[in-house]
């Protein structure tokens, strides 16, 4: 998913926060409606100005439920990977290295931008049903999370990996659904390129789960609602655990479902803005300058620019030829703050 507020500022992402102890802190999620006369809105609680990354996790939007389609055209990305979760209904990505695949809920898209990539991600309706007044849409609900890729990897070739079979860990009161790397003794076959966990966890009564010490944790309420070190946390906050637990004991209310994500803190300053993941203001505004560079070329041309050519969204493509065009830059610098 793009990041499509028309005027999207600068994300200061500083490599230290606070929260480097075991702790638990609420941060509330701000609405963003992505625009359009049907578009979603969006909760998103990745990042905050004084949360920017949870490891290498940097942004964090929740959408749905609703009977709202999806419909993202083509759009860039630059220096991270996107990871699509479907909690329900199937979501059809395609993008610039060729691929052409429905997600649905259980299953893991990982999309490895690298030094560029462009991607278009609709909803899959029933047939019959389109996005007629009259219509009546099946119900969208999912995650869109990305991850910043380090330095030593944030300018390689794009990738596109899909998982339709994940590892599952169960212990007592809790199953767990592994989506990237390493929890309770079950690795995901995700490739990823800074130590880090995200799984999706069913849980009811009190439960101790297993983590890695040197990694921070926080958790995201999808259902239900959990009690951490006595404080509640339902649905819509990101509970920021801090680091340094070896485990972590929780109260769940019955059919509780919840994201564990973690890593370990990521150790160097970003600079977000739009779908780029940077570290400079020129990175940032010469990756905006080749993706509008772009919109004026063939599909042969653009195919062979820094962030290719997505088939099926040419002049021919009706309702989904296109592609969304970079907002402008603000009249300031921009800058990453240092670590604190």
């Amino acid at each position: 998913m793009t990041n499509l507020d028309a005027a999207p500022v600068q994300e200061l992402c500083p490599a230290g926060h606070p929260g480097q102890a075991p702790c638990v802190e609420l941060w509330p999620a701000r609405e963003v409606p992505l625009g359009g006369v049907r578009a979603m809105n969006v909760f998103r609680t990745l990042p905050q100005r004084a949360l920017p990354t949870v490891g290498a996790w940097c942004f964090l939007d929740n959408f749905g439920p609703d009977r709202v389609a999806m419909s993202v055209l083509p759009h860039p990305h630059s220096g991270l990977q996107t990871v699509t979760w479907p909690l329900e209904g199937p979501v059809r990505h395609r993008d610039s290295v060729g691929s052409d695949v429905v997600v649905r809920p259980g299953e893991l898209n990982i999309m490895t931008a690298g030094r560029g990539i462009s991607h278009s991600e609709f909803s899959v309706l029933p047939e019959g049903v389109g996005l007629n007044d009259g219509d009546v849409l099946p119900v969208s609900r999912g995650l869109q999370l990305w991850v910043a890729l380090p330095d030593t990897e944030r300018h390689r070739p794009p990738a596109f990996e899909q998982h339709r079979e994940l590892p599952v860990a169960t212990g007592p009161g809790f199953t767990a659904k592994v989506m990237v790397g390493e929890f309770a003794g079950q690795q995901s076959p995700a490739t990823m390129y800074s130590p880090i966990v995200g799984a999706e966890i069913t849980a009811a009564g009190h439960i101790v789960l297993p983590l890695k010490v040197h990694f921070e944790h926080a958790v995201l309420v999808l259902d239900g609602s959990v009690v951490i070190d006595g404080q509640a946390v339902e649905p819509g906050p990101l509970a920021h655990l801090g680091s340094g637990r070896e485990s972590l004991a929780l109260e769940a209310a019955p059919d509780t479902r919840f994201m564990l994500l973690g890593g370990e803190p990521f150790e160097e300053d970003l600079l977000m803005w739009w779908n780029f993941v940077g570290r400079t203001h020129e990175e940032v505004e010469q990756a905006r300058e080749d993706w509008e560079a772009q919109a004026g070329l063939d599909d042969t041309a653009a195919a062979a620019a820094r962030f290719g050519f997505i088939a099926g969204h040419g002049p021919d493509a009706g309702p989904e030829a296109g592609r969304i065009p970079a907002p402008p830059l603000p009249g300031v610098k921009l800058r990453p703050r240092t670590r604190r």
